[in-house]
């Protein structure tokens, strides 16, 4: 079961230009029920390079790491590429995560 907040290492290549890239983790963050009606299910990358400048990377807490949700690389991708469940975020952090998001695609 395919839950919003899960964090699956994803095969993110190929890529093109400036998208992220190779294989790294990657938060559900589609509605739990359409993650398992659908092929394809909404990523958000996670990132430990990237520095936090919110709202295009938020902070949230990855396997007791401080990281950088990369907020403006959402994409949707073939559930193919999902290889391994790695974690779950935490309310807090995924609530975090949602303002992020409603910033970059100007969502009320």
């Amino acid at each position: 079961m395919m839950k919003r907040g899960d964090v699956y290492w994803v095969d993110l290549n190929p890529s093109k230009g400036s998208e992220i890239n190779k294989s790294r983790p990657c938060v559900l963050v589609g509605a739990t029920p359409i993650n398992q009606a659908r092929r394809t299910v909404v990523v958000v990358p996670l990132s430990t390079a990237a520095k936090v400048r919110p709202p295009l990377t938020i902070s949230v807490d990855y396997l007791g790491k401080n990281v950088a949700a990369v907020c403006d690389q959402i994409r949707a991708v073939d559930k193919s590429r999902l290889k391994n469940l790695a974690g779950h975020l935490s309310t807090q952090d995924m609530s975090a995560l949602d303002d992020g998001l409603r910033q970059v695609l100007v969502l009320q």
